[in-house]
């Protein structure tokens, strides 16, 4: 008995012997490796660099939280509102000038602003008190997991459909001063946008606060030379009846056919909400200036589309009245060169002026919806 008990505890005494010396040799190895010189590659480096970017630029994702969130009220909201660039709203409010009529128009643009903005304002408050994404916006208000997953879909859905076109009015600008195929101005419209969204929201801020003074120039100038050269021409656009003529007062069909389309932009809200969350925690110091930018730059957006909106009936009432065909006055390349033909009379400066614009609008409502739907 009492030789089992010694064997026992040779055996014990031993095991912890060896382990000793393991941990001993590893404790060697490691000063060992303390003592060598540290050699980091640059490809090590270069990893390590954009490893710490990429974190920075998971706050994209889901939830920001506070401490991320350092930028001024004013840039949150200038990068918002640089994607209300988009020229698709001069399309659409073309769009529905032309087939129902300016009365009919008029007043579904008003309507679908007023719809907008109502549905827009608490989910952007709550998006920009929080910090949070539409995913995490629609669990919370009780749709669950595959609710908001659904409301995902459609949103990423909305933002590549919106690429697309987008990219299309952009190649068909660049078709006009470059010579070259279609086909190769849609695929560089599309690719050129990708390297910009790579850097994520850091990026695209520096980009919408840069371009923005540029674009709201040009936006405006062309209808200040409208107004002044062409001042009947809202008396006019307030009479169209359309391309058909059918009928130029207030019918309740068209009407609501008209809503009907507007309300595709509904969805826009989620872009505005993806750079919301980036707005500062609000305080008693900034509380007026909080709720200033919180509303311009959320629910406040549909204000300037329904501005372009109502831009795009005045230019599509033009471009007919010019003698061009149905589908020029809802080609918004066709509608802004005709705009600018009020500003300059040289030719080549009108083509020229009326591409960069065309370009300008669809780069900075692209980088959004490339950021916004890759995050979808």
């Amino acid at each position: 008995m009492m030789t089992d008990e010694l064997a026992d505890n040779h055996l014990t005494c031993h095991r912890y012997h060896r382990e000793f010396e393991l941990t001993a040799n590893e404790a060697l190895i490691e000063l060992s490796d303390q003592d060598a010189p540290q050699r980091i590659v640059k490809i090590r480096r270069d990893y390590n660099i954009w490893v710490a970017n990429e974190t920075l630029e998971d706050y994209a994702l889901r939830f920001t939280p506070h401490s991320f969130r350092k930028w001024s009220i004013f840039r949150v909201a200038n990068t918002a509102l640089g994607a209300i660039s988009f020229l698709v709203l001069e399309v659409i409010g073309a769009a529905l000038a032309v087939n129902f009529g300016f009365v009919n128009a008029f007043w579904a643009i008003l309507t679908i602003s007023l719809i907008i903005f109502l549905t827009s304002l608490p989910i952007s408050y709550y998006a920009a008190k929080y910090g949070l994404d539409m995913d995490l916006l629609t669990r919370g208000a009780g749709f669950g997991y595959i609710g908001s997953t659904i409301s995902s879909f459609v949103y990423a859905t909305f933002t590549f459909i919106l690429f697309a076109l987008e990219a299309v009015i952009m190649a068909y600008a660049l078709s006009m001063y470059f010579d070259l195929p279609l086909y190769v101005w849609y695929l560089i419209s599309a690719i050129i946008i990708i390297p910009l969204v790579t850097h994520g929201v850091t990026l695209i801020s520096r980009i919408q606060m840069i371009t923005q003074p540029v674009w709201i120039f040009l936006m405006v100038l062309p209808f200040v030379f409208i107004l002044m050269k062409d001042p009947d021409a809202v008396r006019g656009v307030m009479q169209f009846a359309g391309a058909s003529g059918f009928d130029a007062d207030f019918n309740i069909y068209m009407f609501g056919m008209a809503i009907a389309i507007g309300m595709a932009l509904i969805p826009q809200v989620g872009e505005q909400v993806d750079f919301l969350r980036f707005m500062p925690e609000k305080t008693e110091e900034n509380r007026l200036r909080w709720h200033l930018g919180v509303i311009l730059a959320g629910p406040g957006w549909i204000f300037i589309g329904m501005i372009k909106m109502f831009a795009g009936v005045l230019l599509a009432y033009l471009v007919l009245q010019a003698g061009e065909s149905v589908q020029d006055a809802v080609n918004p390349t066709h509608m802004y060169h005709l705009a600018f033909d009020y500003v300059f009379s040289n030719a080549d400066v009108l083509l020229a002026v009326t591409v960069f614009f065309v370009v300008l609008s669809q780069i900075k409502i692209n980088i959004t919806n490339a950021y916004a739907g890759s995050l979808a």
